[in-house]
């Protein structure tokens, strides 16, 4: 049944709809959240520690678009090596195609990908093959259309703030409990109806609140209280990198589980292109600024940040590596860009598979963007669907934003730019299954190392030690410390060919009685390389260029 609510002789949709089957600007339709037959009922969630995220934005994830779609391909990801699903949004939003981030009905799934108990089965699913799904959530804005929240009260916003992307949120000002309830439910909503694992908090530096219980712990608290006794799992985009996000409750924080990392992400990709426009200045992409990355996560955590003029970030180097969640490509990172490239397009590949060996093995928690597991050839575009006025302003805004990059900012380039409001950006966007199929060595690449990760003690569990040095300008390891010895020796070169005559470093140095032999390397044929060399011979050591070696300890005969 479809429905309306009247608000001063004008028909508005509920603003805690279940689903709007015609879009934001249409009826609400009732939903019986019970009638789906879930089968996850001895699901435990996530917990913080051992977890291999996977970005999905469900309409370009397959040629359908669909939540069906999806469920058919989750083996291949449970196979590939994921644990944890993090969503795009799928909060209701106008038009035929969006990221989800303008999204306008916050409790309603959106109509585009499904019916609400499709979402569900998507759910279960993940569920039976034994991966978690958490949810990408804006509490930071609404979307500039078909947001009737102001008809029911002005009260859900604040003029108090300046806000990025429209009017702030009122969670401080006069009659703001109303507003948090609204949002600390809609938290909750998740985890109870659709049995979602955990949150992804939007660019929480635009949540605005000087209240004592800060709106971001809060929800914290409401949603591990509605998982009842399944562990549940918060992460948290912070640009500011405000570190105290995920410490506990006792330290004056938020309790989230983890911290998207920037620093990560800027210090990569500088290492596999050379370029450093833009919000990319601060870092050279140097050994030292990986070997930081592994042990304290935020390589910026007070320092001077010369880009934004400011210092940057706030202590983390009391949080634990898996707190930090890593990554070389995401939604934004790919799409801020002339063409939208994968790194795999602009990067050589003995460079990209070295710093995709680092990602997938270091202790931080690492994330794949949905078709970099097999080297996707597809963009990944900006693209909105709006109503003429706002497409506007929305492109303006858009090549203004990319304006920060000198390159782009050149007039020979402005007009190569997609119109984010072409189907034509949205469509091309889309995901090839046949596509993953051909590229099976670099499937297998990210299997086999994300089975590594997975099976062997030095890289499993939260209080594994990792320490690390700088053998070359381009040149670095990390050793991984396991019981019994059994540690594992990762070493990347990203230049050419080094021969080290001399070894003073005790950490190249193997457990007693061993000697290191290669357990996988970047360039085996398999994986498309030119094979693996020696790498330890008569006292010399030999770091291949352009590759990651990982090394352990055999027994020397006696």
């Amino acid at each position: 049944m479809n429905y309306w609510f009247e608000v001063n002789g004008k028909l508005r949709p509920d603003p805690a709809s279940r689903f709007q089957p015609e879009g934001p600007h249409g009826p609400s339709q009732l939903v019986d959240p019970h009638a789906f037959a879930w089968t996850d009922q001895h699901w435990k969630g996530v917990p913080r520690h051992g977890q291999v995220l996977y970005e999905m934005h469900v309409a370009t994830f397959t040629e359908e678009g669909s939540w069906k779609a999806a469920t058919a391909l989750l083996s291949s990801l449970k196979e590939l090596g994921i644990t944890l699903i993090e969503l795009m949004p799928v909060a209701e939003f106008p038009g035929r195609f969006g990221w989800g981030y303008d999204g306008v009905n916050l409790f309603a799934p959106t109509r585009l990908y499904g019916a609400p108990d499709e979402f569900r089965g998507f759910i279960n699913e993940a569920h039976a093959l034994g991966m978690g799904v958490i949810l990408d959530v804006v509490y930071n804005h609404f979307g500039p259309d078909g947001n009737y929240l102001a008809d029911f009260s002005e009260h859900y916003f604040t003029d108090k703030y300046k806000n990025e992307w429209g009017r702030a949120l009122n969670f401080d000002g006069e009659n703001n409990s109303p507003v948090r309830e609204f949002f600390t439910t809609n938290a909750a909503y998740w985890i109870k109806e659709f049995h979602i694992d955990g949150l992804r908090l939007d660019a929480t530096q635009q949540i605005f609140d000087s209240s004592v219980n800060h709106i971001i712990g809060v929800i914290s608290r409401k949603v591990r209280e509605a998982a009842e006794g399944r562990c549940a799992y918060l992460v948290a985009e912070n640009e500011s990198q405000h570190a105290e996000m995920a410490k506990g409750f006792e330290k004056g924080g938020y309790d989230l589980d983890a911290l998207w990392n920037d620093d990560f992400h800027h210090s990569a990709l500088v290492a596999v292109t050379g370029h450093r426009e833009a919000y990319y200045t601060d870092y050279g992409g140097h050994p030292q600024e990986f070997i930081s990355a592994a042990k304290y996560g935020y390589l910026y955590q007070g320092q001077w940040y010369s880009w934004q003029h400011q210092r940057r970030g706030r202590p983390a180097i009391d949080l634990e590596p898996s707190q930090f969640v890593n990554f070389m490509e995401n939604h934004d990172q790919v799409a801020n860009s002339l063409r939208g490239l994968r790194l795999n397009q602009i990067a050589g590949p003995g460079r990209l598979k070295a710093m995709t060996a680092l990602l997938l093995l270091s202790p931080g928690t690492p994330m794949l963007f949905q078709g970099q597991e097999f080297w996707s050839s597809k963009p990944f575009l900006y693209f909105a669907d709006h109503n003429p006025e706002i497409a506007a302003f929305v492109s303006n805004g858009r090549r203004e934003f990319l304006s920060q990059f000198k390159s782009l900012a050149n007039a020979d380039t402005v007009p190569l730019l997609r119109d984010p409001h072409a189907f034509e950006t949205f469509h091309a966007c889309k995901l090839s299954v046949a596509e993953r199929e051909r590229n099976s060595g670099i499937v297998a690449f990210h299997r086999d190392l994300l089975r590594i990760r997975r099976e062997h003690a030095a890289f499993t569990g939260p209080g594994r030690r990792c320490d690390g040095a700088v053998l070359g300008p381009e040149a670095f390891l990390l050793r991984f410390f396991a019981d019994n010895d059994d540690d594992r020796l990762l070493l990347i070169n990203l230049s050419c060919d080094l021969q080290l005559t001399i070894a003073p470093e005790p950490l190249l140095a193997p457990p007693f009685g061993c000697c290191w032999s290669v357990e996988w390397s970047s360039e085996d044929s398999k994986y498309g390389g030119g094979g693996s060399t020696p790498i330890e011979c008569d006292g010399v050591w030999t770091l291949q260029g352009h590759a990651a070696t990982l090394l352990a300890p055999v027994p020397v005969p006696s």
